[in-house]
Order: structure tokens, then sequence, then C-alpha cells
């Protein structure tokens, strides 16, 4: 059996593509570090997913983005 770890980050989302329903995220605590294609969690409407709202990612593989996804959006 393999042991997977998961990353819980926060970050502020930045942008968000409808149509690929993907998204952007500043990680909270750096500057500069941005996080592109980030799958974002069906069950949040497109509605919610606006710039400047902070998110939750659960991150199973910190170095592929594509295994990862945003599962919590708030204000």
């Amino acid at each position: 059996m393999t042991t997977t770890s998961i990353d819980i980050r926060s970050g502020v989302l930045r942008s968000f593509d409808a149509g690929s329903y993907t998204a952007t995220v500043q990680v909270t605590g750096s500057l500069q570090r941005y996080v592109t294609g980030l799958p974002v969690a069906r069950n949040i409407a497109a509605s919610e997913m606006t710039a400047g709202r902070k998110v939750a990612v659960v991150l199973f593989d910190e170095s592929n983005p594509s295994d990862a996804v945003i599962f919590a959006v708030w204000t």
C-alpha cells in the first residue's frame, strides 16, 4: 500500500475560466507564486468564482497542478 501526502492550501482567486472550469490562484503567503490551470470542483457555481475571493485547494501532488482541486470559496 502506498501512502499519499495531501497538502491543503488557501489562496486568492485571480482568474476563472468557465469553459474549462479551471482557475489561477495566488497561494497565501506568496506574493510571487501563482498556480494556473487548477481544476475547480463542479459543485461550485461559476458565479461564485470572482477574482479576489478566498479559495481552498487540495494538492494531491504538489508538482502537478492538474492533480489538485479547488474545493471551497468564501469571502
